[in-house]
């Protein structure tokens, strides 16, 4: 069934705004080139956009013909402000952007674990908006917040955890009331870091793939056939609970200890650096992430080391992760994600990759994240960027 003429508007027109948004600002001839629209349609599209207040001209470009200048179109970037958040046990990060994600303001706030609840919460959403008022932005759109923890897929709450703090949970929902006219959502940090490492980092380019964070925790996100998965509870991932060989005892369903968790979280792979002798880089926050980076960074000039042997020794633990991942999903690539699986850089990957094929017949590459722990905050200003734009980009609802 051919679409009607106003459904064929609001297509053409998302194309043109989804151009605007990956090529840049285009002059009409280019925006008829990229999307194969007559010339007469190109010229109503815009001049719908414009009216709109969605894209205005912000430039001249001279093009190898007679008359004056091409006028050059580019999204109003003003027309909405977002912000993230990336929701930490010991602090919160904020990002403040425009529509096209320019980041116009940043900051960073550590919370004592003993703050208390309310101040805690007070302390990062007092944060936000000082965020937003250094961004000269009157208002905020949308909100993404990244949180780890199991978030319930019904109501998108953050689930009660005995290892996180109960500030987290009530975070959302003061900053929605601080916040009225904002959508604020919610979702797992590793989802997010995940997200953002397939759309400009490590996983650019599959549509099947696992990242394996490895951070002060561990987690995992899957990505099936270009959809994110988070199963019955919210919980696909939380592979700290994985009974794992080589561990004291096995996990509880309130803690994760004993679990793969126990192998490879900061706190165990520091434990494990101190017994090679291996020390970490100076003013690194998260010793563990340092003492890889420094023993990566030696190992490569020296194969037969201590370095190279502490490398060798984290693989092997971090591969009985990757083994059971590729075992049940068969992703045919996994990231090394979260702050220390940037820091082991191609020299752990290639170790964990070599190990992992000892126990696995199936086929897994295995990638370091190019993002790190930043991946996390990307991640929620993608979402939130995407979400903005689906609402503000597409077809005006029916009278």
């Amino acid at each position: 069934m051919a679409a009607s003429p106003s459904t064929a508007r609001a297509i053409n027109d998302r194309n043109a705004l989804r151009l605007l948004q990956q090529e840049g600002p285009l002059t009409a001839r280019q925006l008829k080139q990229l999307t194969g629209l007559s010339r007469p349609t190109v010229a109503d599209l815009v001049e719908r956009l414009t009216a709109a207040g969605l894209i205005t001209v912000v430039g001249e470009a001279g093009e190898q013909r007679r008359g004056p200048n091409a006028k050059v179109y580019g999204i109003v970037a003003d027309r909405a402000h977002l912000a993230a958040l990336d929701v930490r046990t010991e602090g919160v990060a904020v990002v403040v952007s425009d529509l096209v994600g320019a980041v116009l303001a940043e900051a960073w706030a550590p919370i004592a674990v003993d703050a208390g609840t309310g101040p805690a919460v007070e302390r990062a959403v007092t944060l936000v908006e000082r965020t937003v008022k250094e961004a000269g932005a009157d208002r905020l759109h949308t909100v993404g917040i990244g949180a780890p923890g199991l978030i319930d897929p019904a109501s998108g709450e953050l689930r009660v955890s005995k290892g996180l703090p109960e500030w987290h949970r009530l975070l959302v929902a003061t900053l929605q009331e601080r916040l009225p006219a904002a959508r604020v959502s919610l979702e797992n940090e590793t989802n997010l870091a995940a997200l953002a490492e397939q759309r400009e980092g490590a996983a650019r380019g599959r549509d099947t793939f696992v990242l394996l964070w490895l951070g002060h925790g561990t987690g995992a996100a899957v990505i099936l056939d270009g959809s994110l998965r988070r199963g019955a509870s919210g919980g696909t991932g939380e592979i700290g609970f994985l009974p794992v060989p080589g561990t004291a005892g096995l996990p509880s369903a309130a803690d994760c200890g004993g679990g793969f968790h126990s192998l490879a979280a900061a706190a165990a792979i520091a434990e494990l650096a101190g017994e090679y002798g291996v020390v970490a880089e100076p003013d690194t926050e998260l010793v563990a992430a340092g003492a890889v980076r420094a023993a990566a960074a030696r190992a490569r000039d020296e194969p037969v080391s201590a370095d190279a042997r502490f490398l060798d020794a984290l693989a092997g633990r971090v591969a009985v992760g990757v083994a059971a991942v590729a075992a049940l999903l068969d992703p045919g690539c996994v990231v090394l994600g979260g702050e220390i699986g940037q820091a082991g850089g191609t020299e752990l990957a290639a170790r964990v990759q070599d190990r992992t094929a000892r126990m696995s017949p199936l086929s897994t590459e295995v990638r370091a994240s190019l993002l790190g722990g930043g991946a996390v905050l990307r991640g929620a200003l993608l979402t939130a960027r995407d979400r903005a734009q689906d609402e503000l980009f597409g077809p005006p609802a029916a009278p």
